[in-house]
């Protein structure tokens, strides 16, 4: 299911955070011509007749990245939702943000917290007892509990690495280098970012 075999979004959602807190949120179901089968309304409870009264997925993006603009972005299997993302700004015609760079929670917690049972959104959620934020598999209730995860692995990662960083922040710059490093080599690998950036 993807974007290159013609599947289409039918709901979006997206939460701000600053400093730790969720100040801002998005959501809206989208009709882009997608036909939903009966065990995807089962499991989300969108049905074809809820799509067929939604705004039309351009004017839901073009809102969408107005509300996103200049912000960096994360996902929980941020690939997934990248292509989607992508596809869907680039039928609606939206220009490009170039802060659009995703972090994954996805690959952070596998580095992070190898030790979790699995590393599915629901299981981390009550791994980590963060709050319930409404029905799993809708927009709004998965980016909500995604950002309380993204909040979750900042300050897990920013005491963990407390001396290299010495103070400086953790911020999405910084996580997206770690999501990409294998476990054994997390503090090297964020050693060697801090230095080459503190060298410019």
């Amino acid at each position: 299911m993807s974007p290159g075999m013609g599947a289409r979004a039918t709901e979006v959602a997206a939460v701000l955070v600053r400093g730790g807190e969720i100040v801002g949120r998005f959501q809206s179901l989208m009709r882009s011509g997608a036909w939903v089968p009966p065990f995807i309304e089962q499991l989300t409870g969108i049905s074809n007749a809820m799509l067929d009264r939604a705004p039309p997925a351009r004017a839901v993006m073009h809102e969408l990245l107005r509300f996103t603009r200049g912000t960096p972005l994360v996902a929980h299997n941020a690939a997934f939702d990248r292509g989607f993302w992508r596809a869907e700004a680039e039928r609606a015609e939206c220009e490009p943000d170039e802060a659009h760079r995703f972090a994954c929670t996805l690959l952070l917690s596998r580095r992070l917290h190898p030790e979790a049972p699995n590393h599915r959104l629901g299981t981390l959620r009550a791994w980590h007892r963060l709050p319930e934020s409404g029905r799993a598999h809708r927009a709004l209730a998965d980016a909500e509990t995604t950002a309380h995860l993204f909040i979750r692995q900042q300050q897990d990662a920013a005491e963990r690495f407390a001396e290299p960083l010495a103070g400086r922040g953790l911020g999405h710059e910084l996580l997206v280098v770690l999501q990409k490093a294998t476990r054994a080599r997390l503090a090297e690998r964020l050693q060697r970012h801090l230095s080459t950036t503190q060298a410019r």
